[in-house]
């Protein structure tokens, strides 16, 4: 008669640590890990900061979705190809043989496979506070370098759900919506207490158009033009860092610019 007893549905090995969650303790070290990263810490010195190699501090940036390098660009666009048909495994494999790297070579360019990866359209409630104000700092940078509509619209949709200011101090923040194909449709939609209100595209960019001089203060909205929402606009273009403000308006404002 044989004593081995059976298995009850649902049965097996207790968890050593049941309060140990493989998800939130990943998702806390990539809040940590970005947080770092934002104040231009070095990948080295992070490790250090967080007793982590800097390979895993590297795989944890991507996976936040805030780190990218030529080669992390490569492997992953390589990677991808060869994912939509293989499993992932083959697909290490494939991407091993495709640009001659060694297997801990190519995961480490790669997110977390359970991770929380986060693309730049994910919704600000998606991601961690240190990846949305990385997506913001980039944003905010490549405007300044290069101040052009494309930049611009770039900026809109890394800052939607942000909280900005009016400059008599109102606060509100705007969504997008999407379309075909998945793309936001180029409409603001503002949302205050009282409700939402679409502002155009169209009147962002003659705001724009109307600015003197990139950086140079603004003394009043309506400096920007006779425009529907320019006090909105007027609001974004400062947080964007388009714009300055007179010194009395920077209190009611609130805003901590790069």
């Amino acid at each position: 008669m044989s004593n081995t007893r059976e298995r009850k549905p649902g049965g097996g090995r207790k968890k050593s640590k049941p309060e140990y969650d493989a998800g939130k303790n990943l998702k806390e070290q990539m809040d940590a890990t970005v947080a770092l990263y934002d104040s231009e810490m070095s990948l080295q010195a992070i490790a250090d900061a967080l007793s982590l190699n800097p390979i895993k501090v590297r795989k944890l940036l991507i996976t936040a979705g805030v780190y990218e390098s030529d080669t992390a660009k490569l492997v992953q666009r390589t990677f991808c190809s060869f994912r939509s048909t293989q499993s992932y495994s083959a697909a290490v494999t494939s991407t091993m043989s495709a640009l001659q790297l060694s297997r801990p070579s190519v995961t480490s360019y790669l997110p977390y496979e359970k991770g929380v990866y986060f693309p730049e359209d994910a919704e600000a409630a998606n991601i961690s506070a240190g990846a949305e104000r990385q997506r913001h700092y980039r944003a905010v940078v490549a405007l300044k370098k290069d101040p052009c509509e494309e930049n611009l619209w770039k900026c809109v949709v890394a800052f939607r759900g942000y909280k900005f200011k009016t400059m008599s101090g109102l606060p509100f923040t705007y969504t997008l919506k999407k379309g075909r194909g998945e793309e936001f449709t180029k409409e603001l939609w503002i949302d205050r207490r009282e409700g939402s209100k679409s502002l155009a595209w169209s009147s962002v960019l003659l705001a724009y158009h109307n600015i003197g001089k990139i950086g140079e203060v603004v003394d009043r909205p309506k400096a920007l033009g006779d425009i529907r929402g320019v006090s909105y606009i007027y609001g974004l273009f400062y947080r964007f860092g388009l714009i300055d403000v007179p010194d009395k308006a920077k209190e009611k404002m609130g805003v901590k610019k790069h």
